[in-house]
């Protein structure tokens, strides 16, 4: 075979490849569509798991959370409510002061300052227009802290 006419060989086989995949139906053209509408999305759910031990022996409150059918990211307003899966934020309270705060982040709650004593924390689930979906209140308790001045350290 010469080689133009292995040209033209190629040619047709890739016209006719192109025209056959053009005629095929879309792979995906009898699934549902990838994204759940929100009303049917299942309830979304707050989990809090109490302080971390060893940073609250040093006065520290270090709560860890999860959330299911939910994402804690930094968007907010109208817009944002209406994204599936769930997105939103925490708010968060102690001591039931005003000054509640957004926490926007996966990241763990730290709370630092707090005087020796039993405390609790609010930490509610919103939706991107600050409407509560969930809460949980942890209570706690901040010990003594030695003030020697060494910070643990020893000599």
């Amino acid at each position: 075979m010469s080689p133009s006419s292995r040209h033209a060989t190629v040619a047709v086989a890739a016209v006719v490849l192109c025209a056959a995949a053009w005629s095929q139906p879309a792979p995906d053209a009898g699934r549902p569509a990838a994204v759940i509408p929100l009303d049917a999305e299942p309830a979304a759910k707050l989990i809090v798991y109490p302080p971390l031990a060893g940073p609250l022996a040093r006065g520290v409150v270090i709560v860890q959370y999860r959330t299911e059918n939910f994402r804690i990211i930094p968007v907010f307003g109208k817009g944002a409510a209406e994204v599936s899966p769930r997105v939103g934020h925490l708010h968060v309270t102690v001591d039931d002061r005003p000054g509640t705060w957004a926490h926007t982040s996966g990241d763990p709650i730290i709370v630092v300052g707090l005087k020796p004593g039993a405390h609790k924390i609010l930490i509610e689930l919103a939706d991107p227009n600050h409407k509560i979906i969930a809460s949980e209140t942890i209570s706690t308790t901040v010990p003594e802290i030695n003030s020697s001045g060494s910070h643990g350290h020893k000599p």
